[in-house]
């Protein structure tokens, strides 16, 4: 296996330490090349190095983590951001589809991570993903979603996601203009997209968006959506459901 060359980025001199005696230890298959304490000493460091992987803090005096975008005209390199628990970064890694670590740093996670890092090597859409990243967390406002779907990714504005439907597994977002299959269960976008009063859980296998919502039937449980589409009601949820529509 082909050890991949790191970066470190932190501006907590022991945090670098640590993360790098963890990789030593644990993580043979990486190679620590350079540790800088901010974003302006590591732009020319990873110009040097040319590192495969960079592990950078989100939070860093004067320029954030995810602002690595504007430093460089391509990403040809993976990152991994590493955070402390925060709840809205959280979820706004897991919108973008971007891979983080949370402080401190769990071994075996650190480890899947890195097979993740192997397996997404070399994609295209990482810079526009770090821009959905950087803007989620600008804002503080959910606009689009990365979808994985067969391999490829794709950004996608979550006010044109008419329903989310379970299928085992795996769960297929509908769009007006099409479906995608993501290899996440609904727990994951329910958990996404929770503060999003619009997307709401319906039942056990189907999370719809209420301004895409036709009408609804009491007899038999169903939602109509605004592209033909028949969601499910459960009776569980109903009274959720009906408090939500007014």
């Amino acid at each position: 296996m082909n050890v991949l060359k790191a970066v470190i980025v932190d501006d907590e001199e022991s945090a670098r330490d640590v993360l790098q005696s963890l990789l030593e230890r644990f993580c043979s298959d990486v190679e620590v090349v350079a540790k800088c304490e901010n974003l302006l000493e590591a732009v020319p460091v990873i110009e040097r190095e040319q590192p495969d992987l960079v592990f950078l803090d989100i939070e860093m005096p004067n320029y954030a983590g995810y602002e690595i975008v504007n430093f460089f005209k391509t990403i040809t390199f993976e990152i991994v951001f590493v955070t402390a628990y925060d709840q809205y970064a959280i979820r706004a890694f897991e919108i973008a589809a971007i891979d983080y670590l949370l402080k401190p740093i769990d071994i075996e996670r650190l480890k899947k991570t890195l097979v993740r890092v192997r397996d997404n090597r070399g994609d295209e859409q990482q810079t526009n993903r770090l821009s959905l990243l950087g803007s989620t967390l600008e804002n503080k406002q959910l606009k689009n979603i990365v979808i994985s779907d067969r391999g490829s990714q794709h950004i996608v504005p979550i006010e044109t996601i008419i329903a989310i439907e379970a299928q085992e597994s795996y769960c297929t977002i509908h769009t007006p203009d099409k479906k995608y299959t993501a290899s996440k269960n609904l727990k994951h976008f329910e958990t996404v997209l929770d503060c999003l009063p619009q997307m709401i859980r319906v039942h056990k296998s189907w999370i719809i968006n209420l301004a895409c919502m036709q009408s609804y039937s009491k007899s038999e449980l169903t939602i109509q959506m605004s592209n033909g589409l028949i969601a499910k009601l459960s009776k569980y949820k109903k009274a959720d459901f009906e408090e939500s529509v007014g």
